[in-house]
């Protein structure tokens, strides 16, 4: 029983991905909903970074982990290498968490 499904919501994915590149050429969507998309698609993540940042179970995750987050935003802003991002925001909060700021 497991393996139908498994195989039926792989048909299914397999079919919705087909969707795309078989529909494209009969539909066109205009200028602005595709910017209306790519706006969407932005705050979706910003969203997610957010939530992620501040909240941990149902409560405030701390002022150390935005700081992190912010810290490592910074970074990115300035175009850091990635590790060097990752190592920063890291940093940052392991810092402030080694302080007493939770």
């Amino acid at each position: 029983m497991t393996l139908v499904a498994i195989s039926l919501l792989a048909a299914g994915t397999y079919g919705l991905r087909l969707c795309g590149p078989v529909l494209r050429a009969r539909t066109e969507i205009p200028a602005r909903a595709q910017q209306l998309l790519t706006d969407a698609a932005t705050v979706l993540l910003c969203a997610l970074i957010a939530t992620s940042a501040l909240m941990e179970g149902q409560g405030f995750a701390g002022w150390s982990r935005p700081a992190g987050v912010l810290a490592g935003a910074t970074l990115a802003w300035f175009r850091a290498p990635f590790l060097g991002t990752v190592l920063g925001a890291a940093a940052v909060t392991a810092g402030l968490r080694w302080a007493g700021v939770t």
